[in-house]
């Protein structure tokens, strides 16, 4: 029994991943992998259970999608599946060709490419992770890149004897083809050659000669032509040279297979690496297939709850915005918000008929199966969700011809299913619960399945009709009404949801706009009855109230919002304004200030020329008492310091003294006294007496200049200079930086270790210190210090 229910769940479970469409969702994901292997993981990726897992997989989508968008993509390349390739090399003497060699470095490659970035990523911890999991294997690599070509050719670097017998195939080839060439140039032999061409039949090269010219030169007839006309001849002359042509293509081809084999069995030791690396690089390829999906959605990481709930805002259905995008339609996808919170078990969609209800219905689920799945989702970023354990959808034509099972016999059955599985972790979903049979018995049937699934602790979202359900949801406490928007001037649904408010059908509103007779329509209101009548009647003008409610509330929305914009707006010109008064209030006074102290400088002058010019004692004491009139009329500016009486200050910051009118630096402060410096002198003030600059104001920091040191820092120095296996190039500046270092140090007594070689650095050393003039002599060292390899170097003191 056990089996047997295990079996119906999976059924059930994968019959819903259908109805919800998963499966499309999975064929845009594996369109947008590189490799074969990783989108042979894509097709089989399948909703998950274990919550750890789902965040797992979420986290690296989330990283992936970060790389993405900084536009450092993956390197997991192109390359094909290995698994057969591999899985074959367990049978001992299986020998991989070169083209399933090339792809095997092509493989360790991407693994090589992707650890290299991964490692580097500090915001990728995941992805790094796995990067660090990869097995480099450069041994192998350089093994194969040297011995095949990007063609799949085995090159001739495989090995010296390759190279060497190719070489030698050339040669005989040229060797044999001048032969022939000889013979086809040669007077005697004209008219029997066909044409003036060299071939080759089976391998050995012939030349094309008339048949009834062919007793006139010696050789071995390899074939006819269709007509008989020719017949291909080796000549005698080239017989010997064939042959050995022959053999130098059996002994290529014995050192090929050698050379198969070696690398075969480099491959084979790997094994274990090659096959997790190509895992590594399909769940990497994965990754970032995910995350071009999430950017093409416009969509997010959801958070994943703790309790049974949907806080999903701005939904789209996935399937919608791609098929947008596929038909270039300008028209975006109107988002939704799915709420269903900890409190509510159910929720019990209304409205009319292709008002999105389905829709809602099937986004849903399919986006709790996404995050399930390790997939981001079309929706804000701050929503959340539950992962469901299972998706349980009973939606659409349950009818079965095959099993004599009617529309509503086969909701039925599904149904029956439903409640079997049904748990505290299941989502329901329930679309045009109770319709199919009498309008009674079916309101009576779907009240008692919301009990059931409600009594077990599943949660349901349920599309219905019926208006005993929809006063179910009015009269329950945990479960809601949610009505779908629609728009009763042109007919058409706007595609939201309005939670808390039962939606209308509205089927007397379209049929009178479709232009129905109004007697025929008012001969159904009256077949309705008027408890019926009355009904509809609330639940549309509550849709309208709703609507003119939420009309009102997004118009004063967006006066607030003006209002609040305006106010930041007058706030801002205010404080420019007292800004530019008081900067226009302080030029003012400084160029008062500099007047009137132009003025008494010009009076100052005046009165010393008066005082020497001879005058009577009277006189001068009217021009001085002219001057005192004229600084008298003077206007007295009444100066005010600028800022105001400082809280606090800090080291560096420039505070204006009134008492002295000048601005200070502060360097200390003790409570409420401030040291400051002025001038090059040091002042003490009360925070009283000095004023704070708004905004507030810091000295510039001095940058000194770089102090430059009056003595060498010595290290250690060796007279030894090695520079064995360095180029001439390498060399050459490092001499030259020793020999300086010698003389700083006052060594003159010097080693230069260059060795033997082909003598190619010794002579550039020797050479290059005999043009040195600082030279004083140079010589190869005793046989005991290293002879001819070393040379001895004295400097002129």
């Amino acid at each position: 029994m056990k089996e047997t229910r295990a079996a119906v769940l999976t059924d059930l479970a994968v019959e819903s991943l259908k109805l919800l469409e998963f499966d499309k969702v999975i064929a845009a994901l594996a369109g947008r992998t590189q490799t074969v292997y990783g989108k042979q993981v894509a097709v089989q990726l399948r909703p998950m259970r274990d919550r750890q897992e789902i965040e797992a997989a979420l986290a690296e989508a989330g990283e992936a999608l970060f790389l993405l968008q900084q536009k450092r993509l993956i390197p997991v390349g192109q390359g094909e599946d290995l698994s057969l390739l591999l899985e074959g090399l367990r049978i001992e003497g299986r020998r991989l060709e070169p083209e399933a060699l090339f792809e095997v470095l092509k493989a360790i490659e991407a693994a090589q490419d992707c650890r290299k970035l991964l490692l580097t990523q500090e915001e990728t911890p995941h992805l790094t992770e796995l990067g660090r999991d990869l097995v480099s294997l450069p041994d192998l690599a350089d093994e194969i890149r040297s011995c095949i070509g990007s063609r799949g050719e085995i090159l001739d670097s495989a090995s010296f004897q390759l190279g060497d017998l190719r070489g030698q195939v050339q040669t005989e080839r040229g060797r044999i083809k001048r032969q022939l060439a000889v013979l086809l140039e040669d007077d005697a032999l004209q008219g029997v050659f066909q044409e003036q061409l060299i071939t080759d039949r089976n391998g050995r090269y012939v030349l094309p000669v008339r048949a009834d010219h062919s007793g006139r030169i010696k050789g071995f007839v390899h074939d006819v032509s269709s007509s008989g006309q020719t017949l291909y001849l080796e000549p005698a002359a080239v017989l010997d040279s064939n042959n050995r042509l022959q053999m130098l293509l059996r002994d290529i081809q014995r050192e090929e297979d050698r050379v198969l084999a070696r690398l075969t069995k480099g491959v084979r030791e790997s094994r274990r690496d090659l096959m997790d690396n190509q895992q590594i690089l399909a769940r990497l390829d994965l990754r970032q297939a995910v995350a071009r999906l999430t950017r093409d959605l416009d969509g997010s990481i959801p958070r994943l709850s703790a309790e049974p709930m949907l806080d999903l805002a701005q939904v789209r259905h996935p399937l919608l915005v791609l098929a947008g995008q596929a038909d270039n339609r300008q028209e975006p996808v109107v988002p939704i918000d799915l709420r269903l919170s900890k409190e509510q078990e159910s929720l019990i969609v209304s409205g009319p008929n292709t008002g999105g209800k389905t829709v809602a219905l099937k986004t849903a689920g399919l986006l709790v199966l996404m995050a399930r799945a390790g997939l981001p989702l079309p929706c804000a970023p701050d929503s959340q969700l539950y992962p469901f354990q299972s998706v349980l959808a009973n939606i659409g034509d349950d009818q079965s011809l095959e099993h004599h099972l009617s529309t509503f016999s086969g909701h039925l059955v599904r149904m029956r299913t439903i409640l079997e599985q049904a748990d505290a972790a299941t989502l329901v979903l329930l679309d045009e619960l109770g319709t199919g049979t009498d309008p009674g018995e079916g309101s009576a049937l779907a009240l008692a399945i919301l009990d059931h699934l409600r009594l077990v602790g599943a949660r349901t979202i349920a599309t219905t009709h019926l208006h005993v359900v929809k006063g179910y949801a009015h009269l329950e406490h945990c479960v809601e009404n949610v009505a779908v928007e629609f728009d009763e001037e042109t007919l058409q649904p706007a595609y939201r949801l309005h939670y808390g408010i039962p939606g209308a059908s509205h089927a007397f509103t379209i049929a009178r706009r479709l232009g129905l007779p109004d007697d025929l329509l008012a001969r159904a209101e009256e077949y309705l009855g008027g408890d019926e009548r009355e009904s509809l009647m609330v639940v549309e003008r509550l849709q309208s109230l709703r609507a003119a409610l939420e009309g009102e509330l997004d118009a004063a929305g967006s006066l607030r919002r003006e209002a609040e914009q305006e106010k930041t707006l007058r706030r801002k010109l205010h404080q420019e304004l007292q800004e530019r008064q008081q900067s226009i209030l302080s030029e003012t006074r400084q160029q008062g200030n500099r007047i009137l102290v132009e003025a008494e400088a010009q009076l100052r002058d005046l009165f010393r020329q008066a005082r020497g010019v001879e005058a009577q004692p009277k006189e001068q004491a009217r021009l001085t008492r002219a001057v005192r009139e004229v600084r008298e009329k003077l206007p007295v500016v009444k100066t005010e310091p600028p800022g105001v009486v400082p809280e606090t200050a800090a080291p560096g910051e420039l505070l204006y003294v009134p008492s002295l009118a000048v601005d200070a630096e502060v360097v200390r402060v003790d409570g409420r006294r401030v040291e400051l410096v002025a001038g090059g002198k040091t002042l003490r003030q009360p925070m009283a007496a000095l004023r704070q600059y708004q905004p507030r104001r810091f000295a510039q920091k001095k940058v000194s200049p770089p102090k430059i040191r009056d003595r060498v820092e010595r290290k250690a120095f060796l007279p030894r200079l090695l520079l064995v296996g360095k180029r001439v190039d390498e060399a050459m500046p490092l001499l030259e930086q020793f020999l300086d270092d010698a003389h700083l140090y006052g060594q003159f007594s010097l080693e230069v270790v260059h060795g033997a070689g082909q003598g190619v650095l010794r002579r550039a050393v020797r050479e290059a210190l005999v043009g040195r003039s600082d030279v004083a002599s140079l010589h190869a060292a005793d046989p005991s210090q290293g002879g001819d390899n070393v040379t001895v170097v004295e400097l002129r003191g």
